[in-house]
């Protein structure tokens, strides 16, 4: 296999702050892997602006200007990570033999990248970065981690355990990426349907350079429904199995307070009143995870489009 040229894409929101630090060491990498014979010369760094309120696009400006193995996106408004992430890699699938896909923040280990290229060298259409532990993260987010894949796993989604987006894919892989529509993206979900043949590399995961976190508890929420409602139709089946589950604890209820009710005198009131507040939150509930469903369906029947680029540097 020849030299391929390979593109870094990295999806940005409000990181002018680390962006300096960001292009300096992918900077060195990217002429480190030229020289290895890694990468082809015509290999780029791609920056997308997801519709930053800070200097995000200014500075990408002008590390385009100054930099020749630095391009730049800038998207017409914010349309959230993974449409960012989506955008670059589409349009490095025109210009690159494989793409890797990594945050702005270098808590992804650069020093790894040759290992992808390596994998991809030897067939690979897809090579994931696995994270070895997750000793930087606090310990509420390394439950909620855990959680979280032990849950997808559960629903029978098919996702990789401890990784996020950062991971190399090929032309081809990119292609077959291309051919899904749907407007509700979890490329963690997605990938792994491809079916190409994949390789997985591990690294250890660094503190955030700088800046803040662009994903909060509030946004890591929404993130996890977003995976597990576009993938899985078991919360809807659950919902089903709950209500046959409450009709019976209701119906041996009713008989309960009967019997209670005629034969010791009991007034039945206080079970009718909790079975009711019970019962209400559960039809709230199936109501809310059916109404998500729904939400979901409307979107992908409007099919707008995912993301519109404003300016592309090269």
């Amino acid at each position: 296999m020849s030299v391929p040229v390979v593109y870094f894409v990295i999806p940005c929101y409000n990181e002018e702050q680390v962006l300096p630090e960001t292009v300096k060491r992918l900077t060195e990498k990217l002429h480190a892997m030229i020289s290895a014979g890694l990468a082809d010369p015509k290999s780029r760094m791609l920056f997308v602006d997801d519709g930053s309120r800070d200097g995000t696009w200014r500075m990408i400006s002008e590390f385009c200007d100054a930099n020749k193995l630095v391009s730049g996106i800038k998207l017409a408004h914010n349309r959230g990570h993974q449409n960012a992430l989506l955008a670059g890699l589409m349009t490095a699938r025109e210009l690159a033999d494989c793409a890797v896909s990594l945050d702005a923040d270098l808590q992804d280990d650069v020093d790894v990248l040759d290992e992808f290229v390596k994998k991809y060298l030897e067939g690979c259409d897809v090579v994931y970065g696995v994270r070895n532990k997750r000793d930087t993260d606090t310990a509420f987010k390394r439950m909620t981690a855990l959680g979280f894949y032990r849950f997808m796993a559960v629903l029978g989604v098919d996702v990789v355990y401890n990784h996020a987006d950062y991971r190399l894919m090929s032309r081809r892989a990119l292609d077959a990426l291309s051919e899904y529509r749907e407007v509700n993206l979890f490329l963690r979900g997605l990938v792994p349907l491809i079916g190409y043949r994949s390789a997985v590399v591990t690294y250890d995961r660094h503190e955030r350079f700088a800046g803040e976190s662009k994903y909060p508890l509030k946004k890591m929420l929404a993130f996890a429904v977003d995976g597990i409602t576009s993938f899985s139709v078991k919360p809807l089946k659950l919902i089903f199995h709950l209500g046959v589950l409450v009709s019976l604890i209701g119906f041996v209820g009713t008989v309960w307070a009967g019997i209670a009710h005629f034969a010791a005198g009991w007034a039945g009131w206080l079970a009718a009143f909790w079975s009711l507040w019970l019962l209400g939150g559960l039809i709230l509930l199936g109501m809310g995870v059916v109404g998500t469903y729904l939400g979901k369906i409307y979107a992908e029947v409007k099919a707008r489009p995912r993301y519109k680029i404003e300016e592309f540097k090269k």
